[in-house]
């Protein structure tokens, strides 16, 4: 996929106008982006229309007008933008209970090193690889970005629908796996045939 530009992007007035029915399209198009692993993880795989909803979110939460600084939205978040053979998704613990957050959370310390998440193709492992900076020894985010590099032959597979394919999670405290099939495979098939 190509990253965001300036000119993907509307001005805040005009966002605003356009902003319920991009919302509502966008919230459509998670649904069929959404994997639970378990009953704590959900991994929502991103694309360009996602992304840019995220940046036009900021722009209106925070009134960014300035080219300089649009920019600097763009730098941040065409990282989470998959490239040619790769599927992103945003990684969230779900955890719901504020008086239980810090344990919770720490019960998922390490989850973001070492071949804790893979996604299988046919029984081919694909290691995820977690962006850094969002935890340290001595705690961990509710939030993480995992990237799946794939060779041109798994996303070949994907996009054909053959093989079965699922987000497997194996940490010392989460062991789950999800298949992945219908529309949330036929929505990955579509990214990795964009260009």
């Amino acid at each position: 996929m190509q990253p965001l530009t300036q000119q993907d992007l509307k001005d805040i007035a005009q966002y605003e106008r356009e902003r319920e029915e991009f919302r509502r399209r966008v919230i459509e198009l998670k649904r069929h982006r959404r994997v639970p692993v378990g009953d704590k993880l959900t991994f929502v795989f991103e694309n360009r229309d996602t992304i840019r909803f995220q940046i036009q979110e900021m722009m209106r939460a925070e009134r960014i007008v300035q080219p300089d600084r649009i920019q600097e939205e763009l730098d941040t978040y065409n990282t989470l933008v998959p490239a040619e053979n790769q599927l992103i998704a945003t990684l969230l613990l779900e955890i719901t209970n504020q008086a239980e957050m810090k344990e919770q959370l720490d019960r998922f310390m390490g989850i973001d090193r070492g071949g804790t998440t893979v996604l299988e193709i046919g029984g081919e492992r694909v290691e995820g690889e977690y962006e850094g900076g969002h935890s340290n020894e001595e705690k961990i985010s509710a939030v993480h970005y995992v990237t799946f590099k794939l060779s041109p032959g798994q996303a070949e597979r994907i996009v054909r629908g053959e093989d079965p394919v699922k987000l497997v999670v194996r940490h010392r405290n989460y062991r789950h796996e999800t298949s992945i099939a219908g529309d949330v495979l036929r929505s990955l098939a579509n990214d990795l045939r964009e260009p």
